[in-house]
């Protein structure tokens, strides 16, 4: 007999819909296809999640979690650092380097334009890089560099190339400074 753990089952579910939601979207996620990736039955993802809304919202969340604590290590990073311009150009580099997570970001946005529930979550991380750069810039400048670098996640998953380090850090530089 084994012992039955609801929340591992709920959080294996989480997981496999975040995973998914970087993969066919938010539109494209079904129960099934989270009950496969998670390997439980089908009957657990409704259990759970009534709807495919509240799926898609639990999946956003975990996502938006795992972003407040990127953000941690960004503001040590740059509060480490002399050079914060270059340190946030490499951070973002990094940060690019893994698709499926700028993925999943972009997801978010699309998601959040068309339901406003969402919106706290898609905020979150330009909320939170605007507060991370208002330690070391004026908030103007701050609020300028996080949009900018919305603009470069999109652009970097659009171009399908790889990211211009001196140009992207010299733009940081100027909007910074």
């Amino acid at each position: 007999m084994t012992k039955r753990d609801p929340e591992g089952r709920r959080r294996r579910i989480v997981e496999a819909a975040s995973q998914l939601v970087a993969e066919v979207g938010v539109a494209g996620l079904t129960h099934r296809l989270v009950a496969a990736r998670a390997e439980v039955p089908l009957g657990a993802t409704t259990y759970y999640f009534a709807s495919l809304d509240d799926l898609s919202a639990a999946a956003l969340q975990h996502l938006t979690d795992e972003t407040v604590r990127e953000l941690e290590g960004w503001a040590a990073a740059l509060a480490a650092s002399d050079r914060l311009p270059a340190t946030l150009a490499a951070l973002t580099a990094d940060y690019l380097a893994d698709r499926s997570r700028a993925l999943l970001e972009t997801e978010l946005y699309v998601a959040a334009a068309r339901r406003p529930e969402l919106r706290p979550l898609a905020l979150a991380w330009a909320d939170g890089l605007t507060r991370v750069l208002g330690a070391h810039a004026p908030p103007a400048a701050a609020r300028a560099a996080a949009t900018f670098l919305d603009g470069v996640l999109v652009q970097a998953l659009v171009r399908d190339e790889p990211l211009d380090l001196p140009a992207l850090e010299a733009s940081l530089t100027k909007l910074l400074t």
